[in-house]
């Protein structure tokens, strides 16, 4: 099983780039040329921008799971439950 911690920014940013350029044209968008369809084509800036994107959504995604964790503090961790019998 794989965490939030598991994925990287740049990764994240990456594959939403490659499913964004696969999806365009299913919702009627059209992407800017060949250039804007290779993450490695696409400006640094740009890239700079949906990794910075990326890593907030990745931090608040985990603030978020973290809160969902704390809000049920009556289930026992793993490994620290009473098994009584």
């Amino acid at each position: 099983m794989w965490s939030i911690q598991d994925v990287s920014a740049e990764e994240l940013a990456k594959l939403f780039h490659h499913y964004q350029g696969a999806l365009a044209h299913d919702f009627d968008c059209q992407r800017d040329g060949e250039a804007g369809s290779s993450w490695d084509c696409t400006p640094p800036s740009e890239r700079k921008l949906m990794v910075a994107a990326a890593r907030l959504t990745l931090l608040e995604l985990a603030a978020t799971a973290a809160q969902g964790q704390a809000s049920r503090p009556y289930f026992a961790k793993p490994g620290e439950a009473d098994w009584g019998c």
